[in-house]
């Protein structure tokens, strides 16, 4: 093959999409790769006037940097040109020619090595994108990476018709910005830096063609809607509408926690007590019933496959290694003559810093006849040198001490949370003990039972759109007097229109808490220290 075909075939590999350019020569030079080459145009426009000339003024070489080629770096050497221009309106004498596609002005790498340092660092950031892309061969530094994502220009305008509005934490508790999302394709189209209506207003104003703006009830989004976008449809996001039915029916279930007190017991089935193995010998006759459940499905596996290796010859450790189990797991199933032997029995105690006051507390709560509390005993045995937590002693009072003839210690009630779950959760996600223990709360406070039913008849309309029933469940949650529902019922009224269709319209903000949740990730990439402008560019070009 002639040397001109040669290198005419390495052009096309090396400058695939990049025309004008012609290679001279290629050249190892240790572990790079030496690529000479030069521009064939005739001549050049001039960057100032854009007219033409051909007169060449003198040449030069470029060094600029390029992406690796088969594993090794590359140097790429490109002789340019520096022109005259003719243009005698023209204030340029003189310019260098560009390679559209691969040299820009005063730039020291090419554009495919700019763009893929800018695609490092839209999915990694500066370190880990710094680390990749030392891998790869290419040298640079976290900052580059930073400036090449910099550098990127933002993603073209469009014109939404449905857009998604909330807000995400710049700084926890301290700032936050605004994010606002095509609600039909589910891209960010911006990020605001405050969470106001000064902010989001003038965005709002510039688009005149939106039609819809999903968002939660905060009242800053409200107020930018109702002045820079009047003509929008406003929908009260779903989500957030039970969120806060949750936190009103908190608040009546702790306005009525008297209730909660001394409920009837459930009667829930009791829990099957497996005995140790001296126990059950001590019966007085020997058979006794296997233990059931997960865990004694997988000890009675895995103690027959322990044994049936050992009978093949092989050893613990050679058992360990082919099992991927711990050495000391094996031992305990082979030590163990039958698989119950590996369910059954009580953990070895292990001392403890009570040990040497236990028969001064056994002592002392005989003599009072249950008449001392446990703190007393703590304080008393803190006083002869204990040094250890009351917990400690309460634990090992409420386990070992004696209790009085006739002696149950109550239930305890159960708490505000627990009762506001099974208010609020779905039916189908209760246990059996938990329905049983709602069925008794409501049969004890009627008020916790019509709140009950203005939560479901609630939750009833959120999941079938039927928001037409909403002025009803208003003035039945109103005149129910119920503190928190009824308030939330009242605040319903400044919301109504947005309310009314998020109950009864597709649109919810769902794909806007998804965009939140990936400006988390972006910014736990990068330590929480990106600022702004660099989180922006990020999301919305990532």
């Amino acid at each position: 093959m002639a040397v001109n075909e040669v290198l005419s075939r390495l052009q096309e590999l090396l400058f695939p999409s990049v025309p004008g350019v012609a290679v001279v020569a290629v050249r190892t030079e240790g572990e790079a790769i030496r690529v000479e080459a030069r521009c064939t145009p005739i001549g050049a426009a001039c960057p100032d006037c854009s007219y033409w000339t051909e007169r060449v003024h003198s040449s030069y070489l470029r060094f600029p940097a390029d992406l690796p080629a088969a594993g090794r770096s590359a140097q790429l050497v490109l002789r340019v040109r520096r022109f005259f221009c003719t243009a005698r309106a023209c204030g340029r004498r003189t310019f260098v020619e560009q390679v559209p596609g691969l040299t820009r002005r005063h730039g020291r790498v090419t554009e495919r090595l700019r763009q893929t340092m800018g695609a490092i660092g839209l999915a990694l950031a500066g370190r880990a994108g710094a680390r990749l892309a030392r891998l790869m061969g290419i040298a640079t530094s976290r900052t580059t990476l930073l400036r090449r994502v910099m550098d990127l220009p933002d993603p073209t305008a469009t014109r939404p018709r449905a857009v998604g509005v909330d807000d995400f934490a710049l700084r926890r508790g301290h700032v936050y910005g605004t994010v606002v999302i095509d609600a039909e394709t589910h891209q960010v189209l911006d990020l605001l830096p405050e969470r106001d209506a000064a902010t989001l207003a003038p965005w709002l104003a510039a688009h005149p063609e939106i039609e819809v703006i999903c968002r939660d009830r905060a009242g800053a989004y409200a107020e930018a809607a109702d002045t820079a976008a009047p003509q929008a449809l406003q929908v009260a996001d779903r989500f957030h509408l039970w969120q806060n039915l949750a936190t009103a029916v908190e608040k009546t279930v702790a306005a009525h926690r008297t209730c909660l007190r001394d409920l009837p017991p459930s009667n829930p089935e009791p829990e099957p007590v497996w005995e140790t193995p001296a126990e059950a010998n001590s019966g007085q006759n020997d058979e006794e019933e296997d233990p059931t459940g997960r865990f004694a499905e997988r000890a009675r596996a895995h103690h027959a496959l322990v044994h049936e290796l050992l009978e093949q010859g092989m050893g613990i450790r050679h058992i360990a290694r082919h099992l991927g189990w711990g050495r000391h797991t094996v031992q305990r199933y082979a030590r163990a003559a039958r698989w119950q032997d590996m369910v059954k029995g009580r953990k070895r105690q292990l001392p403890s810093k009570l040990d040497p006051f236990k028969p001064y507390l056994a002592q002392r709560w005989a003599e009072a006849d249950g008449k001392v509390t446990v703190f007393d005993l703590y304080r008393e045995i803190t006083a002869r040198g204990f040094r250890g937590h009351y917990s400690t002693v309460r634990d090992w009072a409420r386990r070992d001490l004696p209790r009085p003839e006739g002696f149950a210690p109550a239930p305890p009630p159960p708490s505000v949370r627990q009762v506001t779950g099974w208010l609020t959760r779905h039916p189908a996600t209760l246990t059996e003990g938990d329905k049983l223990h709602r069925k008794a709360v409501l049969d004890r406070c009627p008020e916790l039972a019509s709140a009950a039913e203005l939560t479901s008849s609630f939750a009833e309309m959120l999941t079938t759109l039927s928001g037409t029933r909403l002025p009803e469940w208003i003035t039945e949650a109103t005149d129910a007097n119920l503190p928190g529902i009824s308030s939330f019922a009242t605040g319903l009224h400044s919301d109504f229109e947005a309310v009314t269709a998020g109950l009864t319209t597709d649109w919810n903000s769902g794909p806007v808490e998804g965009a939140v949740n990936r400006i988390k990730m972006l910014k736990r990439q990068m330590f929480g220290r990106a600022g702004f402008t660099l989180l922006r560019k990020r999301v919305l070009l990532a």
